[in-house]
């Protein structure tokens, strides 16, 4: 597959285990390091570690963070749908998308899921339903956000990219054909090479042509050789993720020149 647009790297700051302050001076080392996107997460407690841990929440972060940095594009890997009204979704996106324009052009990704971690749901009154239900809910959302952006005043300062995460070939991936400018998962090669046959034909059935969408990936525990064979199938948005207390994020230098080589 040829592709033609450049290799991003993106750094996922996990917003656990450290004080916000921390997590501020990191994003500002990360955007002077050259990384190109920042994310967080859309959780209320610890993933990894103590599940009581620190941790901070996801749109206040970015909005902070929208205001603290000048030129990396910021967003949530990913928002959890069935936290937020649509509507509410869609304001909030197209106010960091403002806050981070400082005069230009704006750095928000409106990045989303379907949600998954089961005690958020439970500790902050959620109705958790089933993965259907949930996918079927961001399916409603989606529309209304967009429809959301197009009334809102003052309009976002530009079409705000949606990032749609996650792999279920029967629906979410029908969802990334219709509303996705980024679809990121966590696919190694062979199971790229079948869904982006399969969002294809999603394509085909919603009249779209997917081949301008952006296709992301998670190269946490991957090598370069890994990262550069899923680039030459299409990939060209890879995300190291970093966890507090220190966001120790081993090789980012390697990861940077990599991108810049194959950008040249």
């Amino acid at each position: 597959m040829t592709v033609d647009r450049p290799v991003r790297i993106a750094v996922q700051l996990q917003p656990q285990h450290a004080t916000y302050e921390r997590i501020r001076d990191v994003a500002a080392e990360l955007e002077d390091a050259g990384v190109d996107i920042l994310f967080n997460w859309d959780h209320f407690f610890p993933l990894y570690g103590d599940p009581d841990g620190l941790h901070f929440e996801s749109w206040t972060m970015l909005a902070a963070l929208a205001e603290q940095t000048s030129r990396v594009e910021i967003g949530a890997l990913v928002n959890c749908n069935s936290y937020r009204n649509a509507h509410l979704q869609a304001d909030m996106a197209r106010t960091i998308d403002h806050i981070s324009a400082k005069g230009g052009t704006g750095r928000f990704i409106f990045g989303t899921g379907s949600g998954w971690f089961e005690r958020d749901y439970d500790e902050y009154g959620y109705p958790f339903g089933t993965a259907g239900s949930r996918i079927d809910a961001l399916g409603e959302a989606l529309p209304a956000i967009e429809d959301r952006w197009s009334r809102l005043n003052p309009a976002p300062t530009r079409r705000i990219p949606v990032l749609i995460g996650g792999g279920g070939e029967r629906k979410t991936l029908r969802l990334v054909a219709k509303h996705a400018d980024i679809w990121h998962s966590f696919s190694d090669l062979p199971t790229l090479e079948r869904k982006l046959g399969i969002l294809a034909q999603h394509g085909e059935a919603v009249g779209r042509d997917v081949s301008g969408i952006e296709i992301s990936t998670e190269v946490g525990k991957r090598t370069i050789a890994d990262a550069t064979a899923l680039h030459e199938h299409g990939v060209t948005l890879f995300t190291l993720g970093a966890g507090g207390p220190d966001y120790a994020i081993p090789g980012l230098d390697e990861w940077l020149s990599w991108r810049d080589g194959l950008n040249s």
